[in-house]
């Protein structure tokens, strides 16, 4: 349809029709705003994406004409002279207010989840408490072997086990004075203080303050609930329960206070490639705001909905009423500055940029959320949480800052209802991190890193100066170490402690939680206070961290550390300077394995995130920052010739075959070599390497989408 000189796909026109009367707008009004927010801001984008390929270019040039690892001084000297390195701003604090407690004040784990996909959405809604008892019994956080060995029925070792660790976690988070938790017989609240009873002498938490609320009755009540670091833990009591039977006091669980924020994804973790696919997302997000998301699932052959959990109401000590959230914080992410789209196309024909158009629509799906009177399911305080990735640099961000008040201004919102989350995932971004946090000093709500697309970004920026390390490689680089710093420290140095979160990457190994439990505690002694993790279960595992480790503490004590991340350390380019004939072959195979196994799923079946697995077989969480590392580092190769085309052409048919195996058993998939050519999967997967140098930045957008549409048209 026509509308205020706009071309407006039909699902778009109906998302829109459907929604505008919560907002209380009318349809002329807001296409009308729609209009000239496109018609004003496009043309900025536009630049934006063009001084990105100008700066690239000058790039290009430089490692050309000098391959290898630059002089630091001349190398720093010559990004300032671009205008590629920014000056570094003087000392401020941002100034962000109106910040929900699960991003100002709790530290916790982060989901990150595909908007498009309705139950996931849903379960990762709910996964804001998660049993314990079923995230230690159900995964290899207990070794699945000896007398622990799962098998097909209940084993009463391996739950005694269960049982014996979550005593061992309320004895180190909410210790008891002068007993183990695993010697109480029954839990009571006496004078609105917890009492533990063993052989009829009464016990008291060693720090009663802990103790804030219980549901039932007072001698005899079904939940203790706890709070430690910021995060509350739930003692579930039932002597009827097959669990509570058989536990001395009666404790059918532990539940915990998990996933504190889930980033509900538009981004990298979905296949959203037209008006059909980008309707879905927006009244997804919608509707999850409203509380009236749900979703119809099977589990051995029984269908049931899915819908979200109430908030949970508690007795507080001194006898009120308390209530919790019974979801996460929810935030969503747009899409970057970089493509544009055919759901709407502005007065000239040409696709409107997507970012505008998300900016514009997830508001519009906010809008009866952040009305005072309306406020219900996710924010308390009428913030709206917008995570932007893929930004390059302090302009971009400011650019990103002008859409949310041009937005703000269509829906009659006040100043800085939209905040920001700030993906320190770009080279440009890492190098001038304290002038793109001042660019939205007033808004920013989030920043945090990511090694994918940080490395990926990284390689094809320096591409030109010579061949690459492997990527299992790359963690331990001086310029990973140092971003993984900087961002910590140069977040901490703008006063985000109070205001907003700061994080890191995903646990990418579903299925191996004990080397999750082993490992990911890191991110919190480096100061993160989210982190993200690949399942529900997973977000209630990595909860025991935050409880182990007081990220607060940790922060303050790096604040007062002199020493900071050094520039050079930055600009500290990964080349390899020898790669032997055996470490190619296996790196080319993986990488190929990786990029088909995950392109076949994205372009035939529309999945954007999911466990890939691997050569090996190990299955990996995989969306597009993977694909992004992997094709990039490919293409760097074949253009210093350590890699040839026949060798990527001879690998991929080989591993065609291993993928279509281990797919073997989807219905829905099909075959990568469907034709002599291969599939339009295989050929999308093969142009990502042989042209992912021509690619902006190194991003697998373009020929996805390209040859997604394809497959849809089919």
């Amino acid at each position: 349809m026509t509308i205020a000189g706009l071309d407006v796909a039909r699902p778009i026109v109906d998302f829109v029709a459907e929604t505008l009367p919560s907002a209380g707008m009318d349809t002329a009004t807001f296409w009308a705003g729609v209009a000239e927010i496109i018609r004003d801001l496009t043309p900025q984008n536009r630049a934006l994406i063009a001084e990105r390929a100008r700066l690239q270019g000058l790039l290009d040039e430089y490692h050309r004409s000098a391959p290898g690892r630059p002089d630091p001084a001349d190398y720093r000297r010559y990004l300032e002279e671009i205008g590629y390195l920014v000056p570094e701003p003087d000392e401020f604090v941002v100034e962000t207010s109106d910040v929900d407690s699960e991003l100002a004040l709790q530290a916790g784990p982060q989901l990150v989840v595909p908007l498009l996909n309705a139950r996931f959405a849903v379960n990762a809604a709910n996964a804001r408490w998660g049993s314990l008892y079923d995230a230690l019994y159900g995964t290899d956080a207990i070794p699945d072997d000896g007398p622990w060995v799962r098998g097909d029925g209940y084993n009463p070792e391996r739950g005694r086990e269960v049982i014996r660790r979550g005593r061992d976690f309320l004895d180190r988070v909410a210790p008891l004075a002068g007993l183990s938790h695993a010697e109480v017989d029954r839990y009571a609240v006496v004078d609105g203080a917890l009492a533990a009873v063993s052989e009829e002498t009464t016990f008291s938490l060693r720090d009663p303050e802990q103790f804030v609320g219980f549901q039932g009755d007072a001698e005899h009540p079904t939940a203790v609930l706890l709070i430690h670091h910021g995060l509350h833990a739930e003692i579930a009591l039932d002597r009827d329960h097959s669990i509570g039977a058989i536990d001395r006091a009666g404790v059918k669980d532990i539940v915990l206070e998990s996933a504190v924020t889930t980033i509900m994804d538009l981004e990298d973790s979905v296949a959203a490639v037209d008006a059909e696919d980008k309707a879905l997302g927006y009244r997804n997000w919608r509707d999850l705001l409203a509380g009236s998301l749900s979703a119809v699932v099977a589990k051995g052959g029984v269908e049931f909905t899915r819908s979200l959990n109430p908030d949970r109401v508690y007795t507080g000590p001194d006898g009120t009423s308390r209530c919790l959230p019974g979801r996460s914080m929810l935030l969503v992410r747009n899409v970057g500055h970089l493509m544009s789209t055919d759901a709407v196309r502005d007065e000239h024909g040409d696709e409107v940029q997507e970012g505008i158009l998300d900016a514009i629509l997830t508001t519009l799906g906010a809008v009866a959320d952040l009305r005072a009177g309306t406020r219900a399911h996710n924010s308390r305080v009428g913030s709206l949480y917008i995570v932007k990735p893929k930004m390059h640099g302090p302009a971009e961000v400011a650019f990103a800052a002008e859409l949310f008040r041009r937005v703000e201004e269509l829906f009659g919102l006040g100043e800085n209802t939209l905040k920001i989350g700030i993906m320190d995932e770009e080279r440009r971004t890492t190098l001038n991190l304290r002038a793109c946090i001042k660019a939205a000093r007033a808004r920013v709500v989030f920043i945090n890193t990511g090694f994918l697309d940080r490395t990926g970004d990284e390689i094809r920026t320096s591409t030109f100066a010579g061949p690459m390390l492997p990527k299992a490689r790359m963690k331990e680089q001086p310029f990973m170490l140092a971003y993984e710093r900087a961002n910590v420290q140069g977040g901490l140095s703008c006063g985000l402690p109070g205001r907003a979160q700061i994080g890191k990457g995903m646990w990418a190994m579903p299925d191996l939680m004990g080397a999750m439990l082993e490992q990911k505690s890191a991110h919190l002694r480096s100061g993160a206070t989210t982190a993200w993790v690949p399942s529900p279960t997973a977000a209630t595992l990595h909860a025991l961290h935050y409880h182990d480790t007081n990220v607060f503490a940790v922060q303050r004590d790096i604040a007062q550390e002199a020493a900071r991340a050094e520039l050079a350390d930055l600009l500290t380019l990964p080349l390899a300077d020898q790669l032997d004939p055996k470490t190619i072959a296996e790196e080319l195979d993986n990488n190929v394995q990786s990029i088909l196994g995950y392109v076949v799923r994205w372009i035939d079946q529309g999945i954007g995130c999911s466990k890939v697995p691997d050569i090996h077989g190990v299955a990996l969480m995989e969306d597009r920052a993977t694909l992004r590392i992997s094709s990039q580092l490919l293409a760097n190769w074949l253009i210093h010739g350590v890699i040839s085309e026949e060798q990527v052409d001879d690998s991929m048919r080989r591993l065609a075959a291993v993928v279509d195996h281990q797919n073997a058993d989807d219905p829905a998939y099909e075959s990568l070599r469907a034709s002599a050519g291969g599939s339009v999967a295989f050929q999308a997967a093969r142009r990502l390497i042989l042209e992912g140098v021509k690619q902006p930045s190194g991003y697998t957008e373009p020929i996805l989408h390209e040859l997604r549409r394809v497959k849809k048209a089919d």
